[in-house]
C-alpha cells in the first residue's frame, strides 16, 4: 500500500468505517494500492489502472508533516482467506 492525495490528516484513516469493502478509488483504495515510483517527484496515475504512483517529493512531505523517519509498505493479494 501507499499514500493518497486524499490523505489530509492521519485522523482520516481512523474515520474509515470498518469492516468495509475496498472502493475502486479514494483514500482506502490508495492506502492499499498506491505504489512508489522513481520516475516522478509527485503524483501520477498508476499504469495498473487503480490508484496512483507517488514520488520522492510526496514521500518526503509526508514524512516531514507527520515527523516520521520511516515509511514501510507491504501487501499481498489473497483470493481466499
Amino acid at each position: 500500500g501507499g499514500l493518497s492525495p486524499d490523505l489530509v490528516s492521519l485522523e482520516d484513516i481512523l474515520r474509515i468505517p470498518r469492516p468495509t469493502d475496498v472502493p475502486l478509488q479514494g483514500l482506502l483504495c490508495d492506502l492499499l494500492w498506491a505504489d512508489p515510483t522513481p520516475n516522478s517527484p509527485t503524483w501520477e496515475m498508476s499504469d495498473r489502472g487503480v490508484s496512483y504512483l507517488f514520488g520522492e517529493q510526496i514521500l518526503d512531505q509526508f514524512l516531514q508533516t507527520y515527523d516520521f523517519d520511516l515509511f514501510v509498505r507491504a501487501h499481498q493479494v489473497v483470493e481466499e482467506a
